[in-house]
């Protein structure tokens, strides 16, 4: 969503105060009748007097619901409070538990994903959410006959406290043998538990089935979804026909990357006669196609099965243009044409390619369904592999791709730097909050050339709300931004020769001693692992403790990851590159996010994420040896760096970046005609000191940065 304005430059939007009063109004009436609606209900003795005073003279107003009040819910309350971003779930739980009891299940397991084990999901995949209101992006459901649970790691515990009903427990574990010791508990010996084969990979059903298995639970396999059955209003597939991508950012034909895979085919000693494709960015990759199917990712609903002289691709046909079959070779029978098939006919035509003598699907297990799995019997018509071909080979891009990718981010730090201008002029005026600013970054980047849209949905979150690791804004949440609290924020950009992901975080004000401390240490952890050198061929999981080490010599951590992979114009976290223990060991030409962190609950949140590239590094002895170049180019605050706790190394390797900045942005800048953010970024890339207790410059690059702006940008 973006504002509609009429300036010349949508970047310099500000909002009004009628906004802010129409904003704080509707808040209010909707706690205020949330509270009448379920008070209204109890007996004489269950009531507790709520009061909902709104003033909105001076734009000011509150609502007050005694000693139950806040953002998150309290269902030990009497009666309980529900904040008005809670879901009412009754009616739907009660039609689910419904729907249970023919299919003699006693349990439902519904995973946060799609038949292609996607982490961004579309609309009408997004079950988990309709159930029971919580909309992280990572979380599993239990429903019994008279439970329903949700599990979610510490990334989202708050967030579902804000989202959930009191129908709800949340168990604060993510793991999947915490959900199976619980049903061990809750349901009795011999019976059974339904789940979706669709929504489980090979892995998560084999660890689910050996978990339940000894202890006498027993799996159902329910292909037709219990929750689209009950679900009223889900909505329909997106209109949108798939694209090929121009020719000017593509280094390999539709046609050599069949060849790369049918290669890999070939070599593997097992022999395989066909791989079968599930992930959606596996189909887009193979063809260069893109689509629009789920937010924020450009992918399109398909399964492909490429064989070493066949190919078929499992789509929704009529969204498939002419122009796409001409390109797609579909009106002919040779090994380089593709043969269009009904997207829901995968299963029936797997199960007849299977009936064919002599034949072995090669399947990647982390991303194929179950229910396609479960069809390639027996035992040796399957091969397995963690990641399929496709997936390892997209991981290493090619020069072209590394090129385009590098470009985008130099357009994407103009867009980033363009906010942090903004808010350093608005934030004291008391005018912002964090959608505003979120609204405000992703107009700056659809300016952009190639501009596609965001990457994902902003993260801009300022002081307590920063606690939450991926904390999204909205008009019932939005903190306003204010010179007395850090602020985060977490973005990035679709474009058509790469994807984005940054995040900074800022403090227009005076930090505490301790705000400075942490933030300093997260960048120490960033600084660290990008400029690590490295054997190629190493794991970023035994990397990982670079960017943890400096948090924990004082007892700091964070609970998220280090780093996931990122892509050219395909999903902002692309896997199998990064630094968990899944991940492929890391070669040239790999693109990962770097990004530490620090929450303190209820107080503020540090992250500092940047995207970086392995390139060959030089070493005395050694030859075949990576390291990181980062690509993105916006500056840290260094109102918010304590650089006695830098090495020399660290601040030598900080003040090369901003060199870096300098000499990659700047002439974008001028481009642009940007001036005022060309004398930004110049004050915020001034070199530090090699010692010292705080982020000083030296005291020539001080006089040059308070040179009157037109001389110094002509001097430059």
């Amino acid at each position: 969503m973006y504002f509609q304005i009429g300036h010349t430059n949508p970047c310099t939007h500000t909002r009004t105060d009628s906004q802010d009063r129409n904003s704080r109004a509707l808040l209010s009436h909707s706690v205020c009748g949330l509270a009448w609606s379920r008070w209204s209900k109890m007996s004489s003795s269950g009531w507790i007097l709520a009061v909902c005073l709104v003033v909105l003279e001076g734009g000011r107003y509150a609502v007050w619901a005694k000693e139950v009040s806040g953002s998150e819910r309290n269902c030990s309350a009497i009666p309980p409070y529900l904040p008005p971003t809670a879901v009412n779930t009754t009616l739907r739980l009660r039609d689910l538990r419904a729907s249970m009891i023919p299919l003699n299940i006693s349990a439902y397991i519904i995973p946060a994903t799609d038949a292609h084990l996607s982490e961004y999901i579309a609309p009408r995949d997004a079950r988990l959410a309709w159930m029971s209101g919580f909309t992280g992006s990572a979380g599993t459901a239990v429903i019994t006959q008279n439970k329903a649970v949700l599990w979610t790691d510490s990334r989202y515990w708050i967030q579902a406290e804000r989202q959930m009903d009191c129908n709800w427990e949340l168990q604060r574990d993510a793991s999947i043998r915490s959900i199976t010791n619980w049903l061990i508990l809750e349901i009795p010996e011999g019976d059974q538990v339904g789940f979706d084969p669709f929504l489980f990979s090979v892995d998560i059903f084999d660890v689910y089935s050996t978990n339940l298995a000894p202890a006498g639970r027993i799996l159902k396999s329910i292909p037709d979804n219990l929750v689209d059955k009950i679900w009223t209003g889900r909505p329909p597939l997106p209109p949108d026909n798939p694209i090929r991508l121009p020719d000017n950012v593509i280094e390999r034909t539709w046609q050599m990357k069949v060849d790369q895979i049918r290669a890999q085919i070939s070599d593997n000693p097992y022999k395989p006669t066909a791989v079968l494709l599930s992930a959606l960015d596996e189909t887009a990759w193979l063809f260069n196609l893109r689509g629009n199917d789920i937010p924020f990712n450009p992918f399109f609903y398909s399964y492909t099965l490429l064989s070493m002289d066949e190919i078929w691709l499992f789509v929704h046909i009529e969204r498939i243009t002419e122009e796409l079959k001409v390109y797609l070779n579909t009106s002919c029978y040779h090994s380089y044409c593709v043969q269009l098939l009904e997207y829901s006919s995968v299963r029936t035509y797997l199960q007849s390619y299977l009936q064919r003598p002599n034949v072995r699907v090669w399947v990647g297990t982390e991303y194929t369904n179950q229910a396609l799995y479960e069809l390639i019997t027996p035992e040796d018509k399957r091969l397995t592999s963690t990641y399929s071909p496709v997936l390892t080979t997209k991981a290493v891009k090619d020069a072209t791709e590394q090129r385009i990718l590098k470009e985008a981010h130099v357009r994407d730090a103009v867009a980033v730097m363009q906010l942090l201008m903004w808010l350093e002029k608005k934030v004291p005026e008391g005018t912002e909050n964090e959608l505003t600013a979120a609204h405000f970054v992703d107009q700056c980047r659809s300016e952009q050339k190639n501009s596609r849209g965001p990457s994902f949905e902003t993260i801009s979150a300022s002081g307590p709300n920063a606690a939450l690791a991926h904390y999204s804004p909205s008009n019932e949440t939005a903190r306003k931004l204010s010179v007395d609290e850090m602020y985060l924020v977490d973005s990035g950009g679709q474009y058509l020769d790469g994807t984005t992901d940054i995040t900074r975080t800022v403090h227009w004000g005076k930090p505490t001693d301790f705000q400075k401390e942490a933030y300093t240490r997260v960048l120490m952890g960033n600084i660290e692992i990008s400029r690590t050198i490295f054997p190629a061929g190493t794991r970023g999981v035994n990397m990982e403790m670079l960017g943890r080490r400096a948090l924990w010599e004082v007892g700091l951590n964070y609970g998220h990851g280090t780093g996931h992979g990122v892509g050219n114009y395909f999903g902002v976290h692309e896997w199998p590159v990064g630094f968990q223990s899944n991940n492929i060991p890391f070669q040239e030409g790999m693109f990962t996010s770097i990004e530490p962190g620090y929450y303190k609950e209820n107080d503020f949140g540090i992250r500092i994420e940047d995207i970086a590239v392995t390139v060959p590094a030089t070493t005395k002895y050694g030859n075949n040896y990576l390291t990181f170049e980062t690509v993105s180019l916006v500056p840290y605050d260094r109102k918010l760096i304590n650089t006695s706790l830098l090495s020399p190394e660290q601040l030598h390797w900080l003040n090369k970046y901003y060199e870096t900045i300098r000499s990659m942005v700047g002439p974008e800048l001028e481009r642009q005609a940007l001036k005022e953010e060309y004398d930004w970024m110049m004050k915020h890339t001034a070199p530090f000191l090699t010692a010292g207790a705080s982020a000083v410059i030296s005291s020539v690059t001080l006089l040059v940065t308070v040179l009157p702006s037109v001389l110094l940008y002509n001097l430059l």
